[in-house]
């Protein structure tokens, strides 16, 4: 293994506290995720304990009024904390990102009486979100979700099932978006279901090429009853919820995909500098540090897109458009970047012995989570062009 240490990522912070934040992140990602990452992959196993600690210490909440437990962090010191976390673990960084999505719903339009009864405990009261909109035949066309929610006095029952949900099975609770009313978009509601609700059950978690560590599973609904005061928001806006929960939870996956990146790159540099063929190190050919400076920029980039999104949001103006830009190119440059580190490492890159052929299986999934790139082109084309003919 390269001996050199990577150096960490210079950043550009708003205030002092989001440097203390920052300096917290590190020291717990150098003594409880890291030094554990490989092995508890390779393994399959979830860290819910370090789901524990994360709350404990604030990082489960950021995003979110200080009222209910939160933060009170921007999105753009918040998305740099996932990109640390994701760094040493995507399991673990897409993990903080999918309870936070998880989150939005009711911190975004829940009433004064659910905000008080539910979100403390969420943001900072050790439960673990999940959120459940793809089903067996509604992914990219979620529009068309089957889900039921069917009306019975004073609660709701839901009938269905829903499919690739990140912590499904070991979720406290789970944000589920169902049908209440006619076909389409605007028949759609969203509910907060406990994740102990009798008649939920998950499935075996998918067997995934990578991040192993985080469970994946279909969701089942058998009569769940919910009550009507778990509803969130009106009858009929939960699509319209769910959009403005994807639109940020875009970019907390352009932030873990760079992260990623960015380990991959600190790896390749590290044994780059150190591996020596030919009598030099092999750092000294052009080709490789062409390479590495091509994966350096298109990182670079990469950061400055999602903060740039990210800025936008703290300011409340429109970021939809530059949302779907960033989790498509900052995806894509970790596919890239990745691939490249494997190049770079050579045999030694294509064996387990490296992280950088766990990056590579990673990174493919951030193409697909929450929209795949193939959607963020429509998306952005849409903002450019509007809406296609038929």
């Amino acid at each position: 293994m390269p001996d050199r240490a990577p150096q960490p990522v210079e950043r550009q912070l708003p205030t002092e506290e989001s440097r203390d934040l920052l300096a917290l992140v590190r020291d717990i990602v150098q003594r409880e995720v890291a030094p554990h990452a490989a092995e508890e992959e390779e393994a399959g196993r979830f860290p819910r304990e370090l789901f524990a600690l994360l709350s404990e210490s604030g990082l489960l909440g950021l995003p979110y009024d200080s009222d209910h437990g939160g933060g009170d962090q921007p999105y753009e010191v918040y998305l740099q904390v996932l990109e640390e976390l994701a760094a040493a673990r995507l399991t673990v960084g897409l993990g903080v990102s999918v309870h936070s999505l998880a989150c939005h719903a009711l911190a975004g339009y829940g009433t004064k009486e659910q905000q008080t009864e539910h979100l403390p405990a969420m943001l900072g009261g050790g439960l673990l979100g999940a959120y459940c909109l793809s089903e067996p035949s509604s992914g990219s066309d979620a529009a068309s979700l089957r889900t039921k929610a069917v009306r019975d006095g004073d609660d709701w029952v839901l009938t269905g099932t829903k499919a690739w949900i990140t912590h499904g099975g070991v979720a406290d609770f789970y944000t589920v978006l169902a049908r209440t009313g006619d076909e389409g978009a605007r028949g759609i509601s969203a509910f907060l279901v406990p994740g102990d609700a009798p008649g939920l059950s998950a499935a075996v978690p998918e067997k995934k090429m990578g991040m192993k560590g985080s469970p994946t599973a279909q969701l089942h609904f058998d009569g769940v009853r919910v009550a009507d005061a778990r509803r969130l928001g009106d009858e009929g806006q939960g699509f319209a919820i769910a959009l403005s929960a994807l639109d940020s939870g875009r970019l907390g996956i352009a932030a873990c995909a760079i992260g990623v990146a960015q380990a991959a790159l600190d790896e390749a540099v590290g044994y780059a500098s150190d591996r020596r063929q030919f009598g030099r190190p092999i750092a000294d050919f052009q080709g490789l540090r062409f390479m590495i400076a091509d994966m350096a920029t298109q990182i670079e980039a990469g950061r400055a897109l999602y903060l740039a999104a990210a800025r936008l949001r703290d300011a409340g103006r429109p970021f939809s458009r530059q949302a779907a830009m960033a989790k498509l190119f900052c995806t894509d440059t970790a596919m890239k970047v990745t691939t490249d580190a494997v190049q770079v490492l050579g045999g030694y890159g294509y064996t387990a012995d490296f992280p950088v052929e766990r990056y590579m299986r990673e990174a493919k999934v951030l193409q697909i989570v929450e929209g795949t790139n193939q959607i963020q082109r429509m998306v952005i084309g849409r903002h450019l062009l509007g809406p296609e003919t038929r």
